[in-house]
């Protein structure tokens, strides 16, 4: 079992954040997003943000209808979650994220 988990500590992830605009909401999911990725995927992750207006053709082939949007792509399945980031451990929860807690007891 922990050779499972140690395993999964190699796992990479790649998240895009979908914003509207330069406006406070924006500027603080991205920085709830970047909080997060770095405090439980460190070093293990690629987090792209996409700003909705200055790129439609995205939101459209990523069926975002709504912002600020955390996508997960990899790995597989895709997960989506809509709304306020600043709750880290809802976030984890809805993208199946692994803690940072998980990682250490991973470990040890």
């Amino acid at each position: 079992m922990t050779a499972l988990l140690a395993a999964g500590a190699e796992i990479r992830y790649d998240l895009t954040l979908f914003v509207s605009g330069a406006s406070e909401l924006s500027a603080r999911a991205v920085a709830s997003a970047k909080l997060l990725c770095d405090n439980h995927l460190s070093g293990r992750y690629q987090l792209a943000v996409v700003d909705v207006h200055g790129d439609p053709s995205a939101v459209l082939r990523s069926l975002v209808l709504a912002t600020p949007t955390l996508v997960r792509n990899r790995p597989l399945p895709v997960r989506k979650l809509v709304g306020d980031l600043s709750d880290a451990g809802r976030v984890l929860l809805a993208l199946e994220l692994p803690s940072a807690n998980a990682a250490a007891t991973a470990r040890d």
